[in-house]
């Protein structure tokens, strides 16, 4: 058992606002066991950014780890060349030339029809409205699993990340993502005779991966690649639209979309932790490690933090975020970068502003979650289309 401080957090308070907690924690004690969560808390950016990349001590591989148990034992559960040889395998589908050349067009065309029914309206909410048909119908793209659809990909997404963010152990969450990982592999059965060329069934196929591995890397592209987007695109909005200075910066040509959506993702990061176990023994920080302890890297106030980012509760879409922690770093930098930034920062944000350009809130808006974190809804008057 790790030697780290015990410090109480009230998981209540962290789906609520994880970031006082968090900063207090990062302030006074970094390094921390945190009995609520059953692991070991790392919250300085600089210290995250070089252990995650020692997988020889904080390994990715978790037999029995929520993740692997309910969605198998995917690429992002491996290290080394066991790790490599998936990924490979995988970033056909991914790369930015099959971004550019295959799925970007898909990602317009569903931001189009998105927003023509939009128009229709005049006032929606853009996290089921937009973001998140968006969101599925780019996933159908790139899995090639048209046989769900964008409701359903949502719908499964959220089962499985609410199984594996259940440390609590709620027996109906845990039989909810069992359902949905049932429902990817009908439907991955459904269309593995004929799968979409370069779709990330048919690349794994060719490939020759098991098909073990082949359902659980779908289900990994299908738990990040829909509630990521989902959030940062609605939140990326939300934040535009409370901060209209900041919207004011982007259509002078003081920052660009990209900027807007690698700020936010630092700012309120979709992906607020990463689970890692203990190999083998080690001391970090003056704090000992054993074999078997859970180890959570806390990218979400990792990007908080004020030894890297000057003033780190502001958004501020001119700020320099390269230090940001919101795709990961090492081995295990996330394979579906590219694919994101083309539909947020290329698609989804330049689209919707153009078409709305008086946009406006309502009111308030509430986010949830700490391990993966967004807005629960995001209601807006549009104000009229152009």
């Amino acid at each position: 058992m790790s030697d780290a401080p015990r410090v109480d957090l009230d998981p209540a308070e962290l789906v609520a606002d994880p970031y006082p907690s968090l900063a207090r924690l990062q302030a006074e004690t970094p390094i921390a066991f945190v009995p609520q969560l059953g692991a070991t808390l790392i919250t300085r950016r600089n210290v995250i950014f070089e252990q995650e990349k020692r997988i020889e001590v904080f390994s990715s591989r978790q037999p029995q780890g929520l993740m692997t148990r309910l969605m198998g034992e995917n690429m992002m559960r491996k290290d080394g060349e066991e790790h490599g040889a998936e990924r490979r395998a995988c970033f056909p589908a991914y790369s930015p030339r099959t971004v550019r050349d295959r799925w970007s067009d898909a990602f317009r065309k569903a931001a189009q029809d998105a927003l023509e029914d939009m128009a229709r309206q005049g006032q929606c909410d853009l996290v089921p409205d937009y973001a998140m048909r968006l969101s599925g119908e780019a996933l159908r793209a790139i899995t090639g699993l048209h046989g769900l659809t964008w409701q359903e990909m949502d719908a499964v997404s959220q089962g499985m990340i609410d199984g594996i963010a259940n440390y609590t152990g709620d027996p109906e969450v845990e039989a909810r993502c069992h359902a949905a990982t049932a429902r990817i592999d009908a439907a991955i059965d459904a269309q593995a005779g004929d799968p979409t060329e370069m779709s990330l069934l048919d690349v794994q196929m060719r490939a020759g991966l098991p098909m073990d591995s082949v359902r659980a890397n779908i289900k990994l592209a299908i738990s990040g690649g829909q509630n990521e987007p989902r959030d940062a695109i609605a939140g990326c909005a939300w934040a535009l639209l409370a901060h209209p200075a900041e919207l004011a910066r982007v259509r002078a040509g003081e920052a660009s979309w990209q900027d807007v959506f690698e700020e936010f993702t630092r700012w309120i990061a979709p992906i607020g932790m990463s689970p890692r176990e203990v190999a083998r023994e080690d001391v970090v920080e003056g704090v000992r490690f054993d074999p078997g302890d859970r180890v959570f890297l806390m990218y979400g106030i990792g990007n908080r933090d004020p030894e890297v980012f000057d003033r780190p509760e502001v958004f501020d879409v001119t700020r320099d975020t390269r230090p940001s922690l919101a795709f990961g770093a090492g081995p295990h930098f996330c394979a579906g970068a590219a694919a994101s930034r083309s539909l947020i920062a290329e698609v989804a944000l330049p689209m919707l502003f153009e078409r709305f350009p008086r946009m406006e809130l309502p009111g308030p808006v509430a986010f949830t979650g700490w391990a993966f974190r967004g807005p629960k809804s995001v209601p807006v008057r549009l104000g009229g289309a152009v």
